[in-house]
């Protein structure tokens, strides 16, 4: 695993593709939190889910790779992950492979946790990103219903938006 900032305070990791390296993801956004952060479990939980999709449904599980991105920023933590591409979009309820029910939660539960949450397809690759917002922006956005735009990369396809 590879971990560098990218100059901007991000905290950044380039994993193989095996499902075993989901938890080192986690690891990752947990220590870039520290524990006493109030949405702590959301972002490690979301993170893992999101992870998960990229090992399984992309061609980052076939020998490839994906990175995490985690953003501490004042106002709120944005966590992405971007994978090695897969045929389609990113979707709810994908099956897994092997046939198990235990798949096709992961967009939901980004739907129901994140503040906000998007995809960026580009060249065939995958990002898929979520916000936890502080409290008192969510207090802020609940009260005045506001929404913010969503952010897509100029020239890429944006799909399954959970702008919120």
């Amino acid at each position: 695993m590879e971990i560098s900032g990218d100059g901007a305070g991000n905290r950044v990791a380039r994993l193989a593709g095996g499902r075993d390296q989901v938890g080192r993801a986690r690891r990752l956004v947990s220590a870039a939190l520290g524990r006493d952060h109030p949405r702590h479990d959301d972002c490690v939980l979301l993170t893992s889910e999101i992870a998960t999709n990229a090992v399984v449904h992309s061609r980052s599980g076939d020998g490839g790779t994906f990175t995490v991105t985690v953003s501490r920023l004042p106002d709120r933590v944005r966590v992405c992950v971007q994978d090695d591409g897969s045929a389609g979009p990113p979707c709810a309820g994908h099956p897994l492979p092997n046939g198990s029910s235990q798949g096709g939660r992961g967009l939901p539960l980004l739907d129901m946790l994140a503040d906000r949450w998007g995809l960026v397809r580009e060249c065939g690759r995958n990002e898929v990103w979520f916000e936890i917002w502080s409290e008192g922006d969510r207090r802020r956005a609940a009260l005045t219903g506001g929404r913010t735009a969503v952010w897509v990369r100029p020239g890429a396809a944006a799909a399954g938006l959970g702008d919120r």
